[in-house]
Formats: structure tokens, C-alpha cells, sequence
């Protein structure tokens, strides 16, 4: 789904929700409705109340670390989930206290037996639009019309009555029974009460300014402008529903992993000044709009006028099928190197373009021809959706050498409609007698060998790296396509401490960003870099093209990828001493990497997936030496000695080596 494709169902989704607005407690106008939230549970990955639109029924549970009832009904919550799970019943449950830490509730859950995920209600919004007051409340909701049909405690005759009166197709709302688990403290809850005092100048105005109106204005990549009262109070019910469901602002990191630079993401007090602004129906209170005074205009080039402006050759894109890779080159765009600090692209329609890469092509070249291979070399940047430049840390920069030109491997999606994509990609350097001291450095981490299996939900995949010398790690760039689920990365020290890096609870292929750690962190040689996946082959996944398919590694959109880019450089190089000599050694266990899932060390029969590893399947008996049934890593490089012996006279004559594409 293209980026102003998923801004449309969001703005579908907001006016349902404004539509529904004030439907929040038992009433007069019926059973309470439960609205619309994602939160991420103890093992990092996202859960959207919504996406169960196909369960007979889904069963929400409030939840508090060591809660008496708690552990006292979790046999209950048990042999409820054994006896409807396999009869489409979801359960979830959800953690509203403030101050709960995963390794407290990960602990508990494993001390009571509880095996359902528990979400952590951060800024507690969910658990204050579910009214909830105590602990081991069980709420049984009919996703036909998202409204409660009982609340209670576990042990009461009308929860079982309800599920199976859901399960049957049967509509039911039961009256509520009182919970009796701990109370859960609420402190925000009256002065969300008072929510109309907020004011709109004061508070929410530079909220609008500060995270919204970059994208959200004339020129900008957001579909509505959010430049005034008018259009914010217009649009406040979808901005409310956005925050609730975390698709805005778009930065995936978990808030309780890891720190970077240039963070998008609402702070807690702003999530919930702001939701509470429009509960209270975003009252335009006194004052001048600040957002009024503004002239917004989103600027041609976001970094500033580029040193160097490229233009990419126009292409035709089709409304429908699928497109091969275009590999145009640009002849003559470094006659001298250079170090550069950042790049940019100015897309012309955004929807069609998947991504850009690039590589420097030494010798002749000329307008009109076609790169032969776009994999390997030096690099000057690339685009991915939702990421329109790439930036250097301070001081930190990209060695381009002088060259014959350009080869860019350009990836386009057709949409539906007929279009014309004209791409300008902005080079910016350092000047010279200013360069930087470090070089930047970026490596691929991928698994080849990934296998998603039809209509699999949570399908886990794994890859990683092992670091040969100390280095410094800079910023990750997670990478896979429409199935990608969650993300994790995390840092296995040499002494076995694994700490995590960063975690993206739900992936989105429409917002690519590059993390840059707010401090960079030293590996020590012998560190493991690992990144484990889960994949959504569903068909809860709107975004699946198809939910039948096994699924594999792939180039087009339509197939899988696991990538992990680490940006990096080795400790004790500047840019007047390079260590290119460590990076033949870092890949030299990139294979291994991609295809270890048990992390032992050695690759078992059963290990060897995908087209990368059908060589080593082929020749496994013979390639394991030592007869203990696995390959370590002395055999793989005497299985890879002899093809690289192969490959040497042409990689010498200036041909370029297969490698896995990089940022598709």
C-alpha cells in the first residue's frame, strides 16, 4: 500500500470514529463500545484490537504485576483460552498501571502461567476509555460491532454464557458484575475531567508545529494541511484515532528501547494532552492561533540547495503488473572524490516509487546506458519510502570517489494509475579543507533463507552478525516488505550480556527511517549483532498482496526480505586511516549469519534454506570435515575458498561480485 493509499484508510477510519464519538460507557444508547488501540506486548510486538475483526469473540482481561486475583484466576484464564482459542476467540490483556517494567510483568506472567500477551498501556488512554477500575476484570467483546457483551469476573456463569452465545453468532449483552481484583490507580483521570481547560494556543498549537506540520502542510507528503484551528478541529476525531492506534507520528521505535537522534515521536505528556484535548471536543479557547501566523510551505530540497543535483532519467510506470528493475546510468557526476555528508531525492509521485539505490561507476560511461549490475561498490545513498535523505552524524562522512558516473537501481510499484516518475537526487559535501575525521560505514545484515508459510500470523525469522573487531555503532535501518511485522535488534556482548538496541513492535514498509543511537555504542570484538523478525502472511494483514502464498526471499515487493543495516565504523580508523581490511572480515560471516537460526555457531542440515545455501545442502557431508553434523564456519570458508579463487581475475578486470541486494 502506497503512503497516500494508507493516509486515505486513515482518514476512512477517522471519520468512523467521528461518527462514533462520545459511544464510550453503557448507556442509553446501548452496549459501551470499545474503540480502536494498539499497544505492544511483553515480548515486543504490537496488538490491534481492530485486526481481530475476523474472532468470534476477543476477551480482554486488565492486568497488574502481582495482583493476588490475578494469579489466583489464572488457571480460570487458562482453561478459558484452551476451550475457545481453537473456536476463534482472541485474548488479550492489558497492563494499565503506571510504572510497570517488562522484566516485573515477564516474570509475573511466568510465575502464574500466563500465556496470553499482555499490553502495556503506557499513557493509560485505553484503560480510561474502558472504564476499568480494578484488576482480573475479564471484558468479552463482539467484534461484529466492536461493543461489550459482558464484564466481570472470570469465574461468573454470564462470562462462559456470553462467549458461547458469540461463538454461535449470537448477539448478547449481559449486565456488568463488579471486578475484584487490586484497584489500578488512574491519577490522570480527573484532569482529563478538566480537559477543556487545555488550551489550544498554548498547549496543542505547538504540539501541531513541532510534530505535524513538516508532512501535514502545502508541498508537504501528508494528505490534509494542519495549519490552523479550522483544519485541526476538522480533522481532530482521525488525529485522536491515529495517536490511539500509534500509525501517527509514524516513528516505530518502542518508547522503552534505546534513544536517537531526530525523533518524531510524540512525548507521553503530548499523546495525552492531545487526546484529551478532543475528547473534550477540542475547544478553541482564548487567544490568537499561533499556526494562523505561519506561512507554511514545504521546501523543494529539506536539506537546503544540494552541492550536486542529479537528474535521474524519466520513466513511464504502468497502472497495473509488475515492473523489472530500471538500471539507468548517469554519466560524469564525480570528476574529483569527495567526502559526502548527506543526500536527498525529490520524488515526483511518491506512490509508484518502492526505492533508489546507488552505485559509483568507475570508467567510460555515457548518457542512455544500462548498468549490468547495480550490487556493490561505493554507494551514494538511497531512498525508501517514508525517507527522503540520508545524513551523516556530525563529523562523520561517505568517501565518493571520482567516477564515470552513476548506476541507479530504481524499483517502481504500478498503483492502479498510469504515471511518470522524474526522480532529482541532492548531493551535499563537506568543503573542502573541512572534511570529516570518521568514516560512516554500512553493512547488511540479511537472512536469504527466510520461509513464511501461508496465512501465518506471527511467523518468527532471525539473522546476525558477529563483530571481529572492536567498532562503533552508530544508527540501524530495519528493512523487509508488506509482510513485515515487528523488528527487534539487540547487542550479545563477548561475555554473554545481550541488551536490547531497538524495537519496532509494528514494522511499516511505508516509513523506513534510519535509527541513529542519541549515543553511539562501542562493540567489542566478539559482539553479536542480532535481529529477529515476525512476518504477517494473514489475511488480517491488509497490506498481504496475497495471504495463500509461501512466501520467500525476493526482490519485488510482492516477496520477503530481512535486512538490518548497521552504520558503524571501526575504532582507532579516521578518514586518513581506513580499516577496509576489518570489513572483508565482518563479511566474511555474513553467510552464517543469514542461515544460524539455532545462533550455535554452526549450520545444520535443516538450517540450509533458500538458493543461498543450496550449494552447502548439496555438498553437505562433504564439506562437514569433521563429521559432526554441522558446518562451522573453517568449513563454509574452505566450501567458498575455491569460488572466490574463481572469481578473483574478474573482480580484478573490474567486474563486480554478487551480493545481496541491498535496501530494496
Amino acid at each position: 500500500m502506497s503512503i497516500s493509499h494508507k493516509f486515505a484508510r486513515f482518514a476512512f477510519a477517522g471519520a468512523a470514529i467521528a461518527l462514533l464519538a462520545g459511544s464510550v460507557s453503557q448507556g442509553a444508547a446501548g452496549p459501551q463500545r470499545v474503540e480502536d488501540f494498539q499497544l505492544a506486548d511483553q515480548t515486543y510486538i504490537a496488538r490491534h484490537l481492530y485486526k481481530l475483526h475476523d474472532a468470534k469473540a476477543v476477551v480482554l482481561i486488565s492486568y497488574q504485576a502481582g495482583d493476588a486475583t490475578v494469579r489466583a484466576d489464572a488457571p480460570a484464564y487458562a482453561a478459558l483460552k484452551s476451550a475457545y482459542g481453537s473456536r476463534g476467540v482472541e485474548f488479550l490483556m492489558l497492563d494499565s498501571r503506571l510504572g510497570e517494567t517488562r522484566e516485573q510483568v515477564a516474570a509475573d506472567a511466568a510465575a502464574s502461567g500466563l500465556g496470553i500477551p499482555i499490553l502495556f498501556d503506557y499513557q493509560q488512554l485505553i484503560g480510561e476509555g474502558l472504564g476499568l477500575t480494578r484488576a482480573a476484570e475479564v471484558i468479552v467483546v463482539d467484534p461484529r460491532t466492536w461493543t461489550v457483551a459482558f464484564r466481570g469476573p472470570v469465574g461468573s456463569a454470564s462470562t462462559k454464557r456470553a462467549l458461547d452465545s458469540l461463538v454461535a453468532g449470537q448477539s448478547v449483552a449481559l449486565a456488568a458484575q463488579a471486578p475484584k481484583g487490586g484497584v489500578i490507580a488512574f491519577p490522570l483521570k480527573a484532569a482529563a475531567t478538566k480537559s477543556a481547560d487545555i488550551s489550544y494556543a498554548r498547549d496543542i498549537a505547538p504540539i501541531i508545529q513541532a510534530k505535524c506540520t513538516s508532512c501535514h502542510q502545502p508541498g508537504g507528503i501528508g494528505p490534509m494541511a494542519l495549519n490552523n484551528y479550522d483544519q485541526i478541529r476538522g480533522h481532530a476525531p482521525m488525529i485522536r484515532e491515529v495517536i490511539r492506534t500509534q500509525r501517527m507520528p509514524p516513528y516505530g521505535a518502542d518508547p522503552t528501547v534505546g534513544h536517537f537522534t531526530d525523533d518524531d515521536r510524540l512525548s507521553a505528556d503530548q499523546i495525552k494532552t492531545l487526546v484529551h484535548w478532543v475528547e473534550a471536543g477540542a475547544p478553541r479557547g482564548a487567544g490568537d492561533d499561533p499556526l494562523a501566523k505561519v506561512t507554511f510551505q514545504a521546501p523543494d530540497w529539506p536539506l537546503g540547495r544540494p552541492d550536486m543535483i542529479v537528474d535521474i532519467p524519466e520513466v513511464k510506470i504502468p497502472a497495473t503488473g509488475v515492473m523489472p528493475y530500471q538500471n539507468p546510468v548517469v554519466p560524469s557526476v564525480m570528476t574529483e572524490g569527495r567526502w559526502m555528508k548527506a543526500t536527498t531525492f525529490r520524488i515526483t509521485d511518491r506512490a509508484a516509487v518502492h526505492h533508489i539505490l546507488t552505485t559509483v561507476m568507475p570508467g567510460q560511461v555515457k548518457a542512455g546506458d544500462i548498468a549490468t549490475s547495480t550490487i556493490g561498490g561505493v554507494s551514494i545513498g538511497g531512498y525508501g519510502p517514508g525517507r527522503m535523505s540520508n545524513t551523516s552524524p556530525p563529523d562523520m562522512g561517505v568517501w565518493i570517489p571520482p567516477s564515470g558516473g552513476v548506476a541507479f537501481q530504481n524499483h517502481y510499484t504500478p498503483y492502479g494509475k498510469e504515471t511518470t516518475e522524474k526522480t532529482q537526487m541532492g548531493i551535499y559535501f563537506y568543503p573542502k579543507g573541512q572534511e570529516p575525521k570518521y568514516p560512516l560505514r554500512t553493512f547488511g545484515v540479511f537472512d536469504f533463507g527466510i520461509s513464511i508459510p501461508a496465512g501465518q500470523e506471527y511467523h518468527p525469522e532471525i539473522a546476525y552478525i558477529d563483530i571481529p573487531k572492536d567498532a562503533i555503532l552508530y544508527g540501524l535501518t530495519p528493512h523487509a516488505h508488506h509482510r513485515g511485522g515487528s523488528a527487534q535488534v539487540s547487542i550479545k556482548f563477548p561475555e554473554g550480556h545481550e541488551q536490547m538496541l531497538l524495537s519496532l513492535p509494528k514494522y511499516d514498509f511505508n516509513w523506513q527511517y534510519e535509527y541513529y543511537l542519541a549515543e553511539p555504542l562501542t562493540m567489542p570484538a566478539g559482539s553479536r549483532i542480532i535481529t529477529r523478525w515476525t512476518y504477517d502472511n494473514s489475511t488480517r494483514n491488509p497490506d498481504n498482496p496475497d495471504a495463500t502464498r509461501n512466501v520467500v526471499w525476493g526482490e519485488q515487493s510482492d516477496e520477503e526480505m530481512l535486512a538490518l543495516y548497521m552504520h558503524y565504523r571501526w575504532v582507532g580508523e579516521t578518514t586518513t586511516a581506513l580499516h577496509d581490511d576489518y570489513d572483508r572480515i565482518l563479511s566474511q560471516g555474513q553467510l552464517m549469519g543469514a542461515l544460524d537460526d539455532s545462533l550455535d555457531g554452526k549450520l545444520q542440515m535443516a538450517e540450509l534454506r533458500g538458493a543461498q545455501a543450496a550449494r552447502l545442502k548439496t555438498a553437505f557431508t562433504a564439506l562437514d570435515a569433521n563429521k559432526d553434523g554441522g558446518l562451522d564456519k573453517t568449513e563454509i570458508a574452505a566450501a567458498t575458498a575455491a569460488p572466490a579463487r574463481r572469481a578473483a581475475a574478474p573482480a580484478a578486470a573490474g567486474a563486480t561480485a554478487a551480493a545481496p541486494t541491498a535496501r530494496n
